[in-house]
């Protein structure tokens, strides 16, 4: 069964518009379980412009469900991953100055980093996902680095669903076959909606997890968070 790991970003960046604990990021997440998320997902940068450092520590101590951090692994990012020692680590290729997640790994250009850097994580303990575009090559090169997991970076599938579903999401089956063959678990993750999961979720069944933030907090602006949870969960569950 497919989890739902809700991304709390976009609370946080509510919270940080006007200072303040308004809204409350540790209650959302919280909130979040008690309606049905089976985890939380959060994605600290180095501006902190949303979650910050000090919400991660808060929040590891709290959440009861899968937590599981996203961000690249420089500096200061894998120092608080292993401080705190998540359940899973998603390792995200962002610039410094990106506005969202843009892009998967190029895991074989980036092979000697990446396998150092989950063989550490993974000497703590904290499952290791890579973050990658929908390319079996990625995938094969994940798993040579020493990764637990990829996570299929889904915004093309999104982008191209309402044309063509069947095209859209052609290379993310061949990847996740591939994965899957590999012996890695399958996450995804980035602009799914109400819209485009079911079909995703019954087209690749053995996905293990979905990280959805940004559509799911602005279906909750108009529906409420229980509601819109127990909706997302019942496209997953029912599909």
């Amino acid at each position: 069964m497919t989890r739902l790991s809700v991304n709390i970003n976009k609370i946080a960046l509510l919270r940080n518009a006007r200072g303040g604990n308004m809204p409350d990021v540790l209650k959302a997440a919280l909130d979040c379980e008690r309606f049905g998320a089976q985890g939380i997902t959060v994605h600290p940068r180095p501006d902190e412009r949303h979650i910050r450092y000090s919400d991660v520590r808060i929040l590891r101590s709290a959440v009861t469900t899968e937590f599981n951090i996203e961000g690249n692994p420089t500096g200061a990012f894998t120092a608080l991953v292993c401080e705190v020692v998540p359940d899973q680590v998603t390792l995200v290729p962002d610039a410094y100055d990106a506005l969202t997640s843009d892009a998967g790994w190029d895991t074989v250009r980036n092979y000697a980093f990446l396998k150092r850097t989950c063989a550490s994580f993974k000497e703590r303990g904290i499952r290791t996902s890579i973050f990658i575009d929908p390319d079996p090559k990625m995938a094969e090169g994940a798993a040579r680095c020493g990764a637990d997991r990829v996570e299929l970076y889904t915004a093309p599938y999104a982008a191209g669903y309402a044309e063509d579903r069947e095209k859209a999401v052609a290379p993310f089956l061949e990847t996740a076959r591939a994965a899957r063959d590999l012996g890695l678990g399958l996450n995804a993750g980035h602009d799914l909606s109400l819209e485009n999961l079911a079909y995703l979720i019954r087209t690749i069944p053995w996905i293990d997890e979905v990280s959805i933030g940004h559509a799911l907090i602005c279906d909750a602006l108009y529906m409420g968070l229980e509601t819109t949870i127990r909706d997302y969960l019942s496209q997953i569950q029912n599909f």
